[in-house]
C-alpha cells in the first residue's frame, strides 16, 4: 500500500491522523459553529478534538466565536452583557469561554483546541492569553487544552505564559519546522495550501520532534493525501467522512 511504503521510505512510522471538528462538529441537526452543542456533537461522534476561537470582550470576558464582527456585534468592542444577547444558528446564545469549559468538563474525551483570533493590540492579546489560562487552570483542564493563533505575538505569549508541555500551534504559514521548533511550538497547523506548496513539512517536523496538523480540509482526495502523507491531526468540516476513510486506510494495511 502507498501509505506503508511512504512509512517504509521515511523511516518514521506513524499512526493514523487523528480528526479535530472545526468550530466543533456544526453540520449537523440542532447544532452551530462554535457552539456548544457542537462541542457536544463532535464528542458523540469520537472526534479526538474540537476547535473553537476566543475572543475578549470590552469588559474582559472570553467569549467564543469565529467573526470580528457577528450579526451585528463588534467581539473586541462589545460588552459581555450585551454578546449574551446574539443568538447563534440553533438559538443558544453566544457562549462565554466560561460556560464551553463548564461543559467540556461533562465530556472528558476530548481535546480543546482553542484558537485566540488577533486582536487589536499585543497588549490586547497578552491579556486575553492570561485571563483564558487562568480560567483553564480553574477549571482542571490544563491537561486537555491547546491553543492555536495566527498572531505571532499570542503564539509566543502562550509559549511564555501556559505551563510547561502545553501544546501550542503557530497558524499564519510562513515559518518553517525548524523557525517553529526554535521558538517552542509544538509543531506547525497550517493550510492546506501552505502543505500542498512545502510537502516536505511533514517530514521535517517528524525529523525535529515536532506534530503537524492540517486545516480546513473538506475534500476527500485531500484527505486521503494528508493520512498517506503520515499528518498527525486533520482539522476538518467533514469529522464523519474523515472518520470513515481514516478507518478505510486502517482497515487496507
Amino acid at each position: 500500500m502507498l501509505t506503508a511504503a511512504l512509512i517504509l521510505s521515511s523511516g518514521f512510522a506513524f499512526a493514523q491522523p487523528k480528526v479535530i471538528a472545526h468550530r466543533g462538529f456544526w453540520k449537523t441537526g440542532g447544532s452551530a459553529q462554535n457552539s456548544i452543542a457542537s462541542l457536544v456533537k463532535a464528542d458523540s461522534i469520537g472526534c479526538y478534538g474540537s476547535e473553537f476561537d476566543v475572543w475578549l470582550s470590552k469588559d474582559d470576558v472570553p467569549v467564543v466565536n469565529h467573526d470580528p464582527i457577528f450579526k451585528g456585534r463588534i467581539m473586541q468592542k462589545s460588552t459581555s452583557k450585551k454578546l449574551a444577547k446574539v443568538k447563534l444558528d440553533n438559538g443558544e446564545p453566544l457562549p462565554t469561554l466560561k460556560a464551553y469549559l463548564e461543559k467540556a468538563l461533562e465530556h472528558p474525551n476530548i481535546e480543546l483546541i482553542l484558537e485566540l483570533k488577533s486582536h487589536n493590540t499585543p497588549e490586547r492579546e497578552t491579556q486575553a492569553a492570561e485571563i483564558i489560562i487562568e480560567m483553564v487552570k480553574k477549571y482542571g483542564l490544563e491537561n486537555r487544552i491547546q491553543y492555536i493563533a495566527f498572531s505571532l505575538h499570542a503564539t509566543k505569549e502562550f509559549i511564555r505564559l501556559a505551563p510547561a508541555g502545553t501544546p501550542v500551534y503557530y497558524l499564519n504559514g510562513e515559518l518553517s519546522p525548524k523557525q517553529l521548533k526554535e521558538i517552542g511550538c509544538a509543531g506547525l497547523d497550517y493550510n492546506l495550501g501552505v502543505i500542498r506548496k512545502n510537502p516536505g513539512w511533514i517530514k521535517e517536523a517528524h525529523d525535529l520532534g515536532l506534530k503537524v496538523n492540517v486545516w480546513t480540509v473538506n475534500k476527500e482526495k485531500d484527505m486521503e493525501w494528508l493520512i498517506a502523507q503520515g499528518a498527525d491531526f486533520i482539522t476538518t468540516n467533514e469529522p464523519v467522512m474523515l472518520q470513515e476513510l481514516i478507518k478505510k486506510s486502517s482497515n487496507n494495511k
